[in-house]
């Protein structure tokens, strides 16, 4: 062997050294380590395979705000059934009495000045329209003693006095009614002379 080819048989030991070190490069493939699988095979036991849990919710600053119920309709008290109230009449509208006829307010303070009873005076004027007698008188005022009537005019007032005949006294439009009274018939005659008195 010459001192040239040396070198060549030192380069061929050394190579043949890192192939035996190294294990070789045609080392049984089946004899390396299996690859750890992404996902384990299920068990061939016959038994269901535990769950695969699920992805975690997203984070409260991804994700979507739910939206709100639709709010309820303001609540309402139950009501009865309606009930309509009937229109209050028209205010009865009375005739005026005549021009230079007393009243019955100041026929009665005629009797009373006069000193005859006249307890317990009411004035009942509303009696004179339909909803009461519906005589058609302008005033009414009753006493105890004696009832006062004034008419519109004294025509209307003579036909009362006619229908009430043995129990009243006219003069002009204005009648006195004894039929509720409990003026006796001797006193009477004081009252009708103090109304013919007054003009």
């Amino acid at each position: 062997m010459t001192i040239r080819s040396l070198p060549a048989v030192g380069i061929l030991l050394v190579a043949v050294a890192v192939t035996a070190g190294c294990g070789g490069g045609d080392a049984d493939p089946s004899s390396a380590a299996p690859a750890p699988s992404s996902s384990p095979a299920p068990a061939a036991t016959g038994l269901p395979s535990a769950p695969t849990p699920s992805a975690a919710p997203p984070s409260a600053s991804g994700a979507a705000t739910p939206a709100a119920p639709p709010a309820a309709p303001p609540s309402v008290a139950p009501q009865g059934p309606t009930q309509r109230r009937p229109a209050s009449p028209p205010p009865v509208v009375l005739p005026k009495r005549p021009t230079g006829a007393p009243g019955a307010t100041q026929v009665v303070n005629a009797f009373k000045a006069a000193g005859l009873k006249v307890p317990h005076p009411k004035d009942r004027s509303v009696d004179c329209g339909p909803d009461g007698l519906g005589l058609g008188c302008s005033e009414l005022i009753a006493t105890d003693a004696v009832t006062v009537y004034v008419f519109p005019d004294e025509i209307s007032a003579s036909d009362i006095a006619e229908t009430w005949s043995g129990q009243s006294y006219r003069r002009g439009a204005v009648v006195l009614n004894y039929l509720e009274a409990k003026t006796p018939a001797a006193d009477r005659l004081r009252y009708e002379k103090v109304l013919n008195g007054l003009g």
